[in-house]
């Protein structure tokens, strides 16, 4: 009887080693288990327990057992780990990368901060999302629904008339997002294998029918407006008709590098020890027009320090004694080290933006929203009210330079574009290799305005002032 008793148990271990033998395996340092039909595997990372689930086929769960093990041998992330994230620490996380790596621009940062904060609201208010890792492709389609939906301030000012955001606009939010999340994918903070959920959207397809629409003026309303200018305005809207530069640049030019009156060339350079870049970091040299140069001289006349263009009714026997180029990055480096003497932390980039900024401001820089302000009057004057941005003179420059057939390079250099820029426009490596002549730049510029009226304002301008 009690042979028989030992058999039974002997018998009932054999099988239930054989039920466990077919329930679960171990590979190395990872055991895999069968719960239910879907096997799991089992192992430790980092000092954390990992339990991911495979699938229903044990071949499959054993494979990836033996990749993972392989994996932890060499001390290497696993194909199945991903550390989940709140929504709130990735963004912060991204930013910072772009604040203190990559090294991105201020306004950049803050771009791509107002482009997310419409995603955080999304997730906090709308469909309640905490972890990225949960964010999936049908809630990147419901968020471009609530884009679709919302009204905004143009000009993020409270008291301004809201509007629906623009299709460009709804673009660009999408497209940041989608960047947030490719972020996330090479941190490892979505699921494994699990793709961009803003890359299901096929953005390059979106329809774009609503945008703010770019209307150049006519060869008349430029003669018009050049016309309706006062003494102030007039060379500041000659300079950006006649040279493309943007307003900001307009207003950060310094005397005396960057007006030679000898060789009759405008410099559009970094002033990184001020506080201030070109939007696209690509310092470039512009032939000044023979009338425009007559224009800036009775601008300058006797000054030699400070910024070219000055605001209005600014003095300038008022310039500061710190004037001169060096002595104000000095100024501003010593307003920098009060600060943070004062804080006794050291002095963030947006706080140094603005010491750079009143710097500036005490110099006497013309502002860029005055600038925008007489621009929509002026053009409210003359008759054209549906032109209100001083940047339609740089379209108008472009426009200019590509009737006339100036070579796409010159373009491209006179305009201060990107490289990558270039190569969009089909120049590719050639644009590398090619250099181009001042004297063929110079003389593409003078041929591309050789017709243009507003020439003759110029001179009847430049002859008032001289008498």
């Amino acid at each position: 009887m009690a042979k028989q008793r030992r058999d039974e148990t002997t018998s009932n271990a054999s099988k239930l080693k054989a039920t466990r033998g077919a329930d679960q395996f171990r590979v190395g340092n990872v055991r895999g288990y069968l719960r239910g039909s879907v096997w799991y595997l089992y192992y430790h990372e980092q000092g954390q327990r990992r339990r991911p689930r495979v699938g229903p086929d044990k071949a499959v769960a054993k494979q990836m057992a033996a990749q993972i093990n392989g994996q932890l041998g060499v001390g290497a992330p696993s194909s199945l780990s991903f550390e989940p994230i709140s929504l709130v620490e990735l963004r912060e996380r991204w930013l910072t990368r772009h604040e203190h790596v990559l090294r991105s621009s201020v306004q950049t940062i803050r771009r791509y901060r107002t482009a997310t904060e419409h995603l955080m609201r999304f997730v906090n208010d709308v469909r309640p999302i905490k972890v990225v890792a949960n964010f999936h492709a049908n809630h990147a389609e419901d968020f471009v629904r609530y884009l679709r939906s919302i009204r905004v301030a143009p000009n993020g000012h409270p008291n301004s008339a809201k509007r629906p955001l623009l299709d460009k606009g709804i673009q660009y939010i999408l497209e940041t997002c989608r960047t947030l999340f490719a972020f996330a994918m090479k941190r490892r903070h979505l699921s494994p294998y699990a793709e961009n959920p803003f890359t299901a959207l096929e953005l390059g397809r979106l329809p774009i029918e609503h945008v703010r629409k770019i209307v150049l003026p006519t060869s008349e309303q430029q003669v018009a407006l050049l016309k309706a200018c006062d003494e102030w305005q007039f060379p500041i809207f000659l300079t950006l008709m006649l040279t493309g530069v943007r307003p900001g640049e307009l207003g950060h030019l310094l005397l005396p590098e960057d007006l030679d009156f000898e060789q009759n060339l405008l410099f559009v350079r970094n002033r990184i020890n001020l506080g201030w870049q070109v939007k696209t970091r690509n310092e470039r040299t512009i032939p000044l027009i023979p009338r425009l140069a007559d224009v800036l001289k009775l601008v300058v006349r006797d000054r030699t320090h400070g910024p070219a263009f000055l605001r209005r009714q600014f003095c300038p026997k008022r310039l500061p004694s710190w004037s001169g180029i060096s002595a104000a990055e000095k100024e501003l480096s010593t307003r920098f080290q009060q600060f943070e003497v004062s804080q006794q932390a050291p002095c963030p980039r947006s706080m140094k933006a603005n010491l750079a900024a009143r710097l500036w401001n005490e110099w006497g820089m013309v502002d860029t929203d005055r600038i925008r302000t007489d621009f929509i009057r002026l053009t409210k004057q003359i008759g054209a009210p549906e032109i209100t941005a001083p940047k339609t003179l740089r379209h108008l420059f472009a426009t200019t330079l590509q009737d006339a057939n100036v070579d796409p390079m010159i373009r491209n250099e006179l305009m201060g574009h990107s490289t990558s820029d270039t190569c969009r426009n089909g120049l590719g490596m050639t644009g590398a290799y090619t250099h181009t002549r001042l004297i063929t730049k110079r003389g593409q510029l003078e041929a591309a305005f050789s017709q243009n009226p507003i020439l003759g304002i110029a001179a009847e301008w430049t002859s008032r002032g001289k008498r």
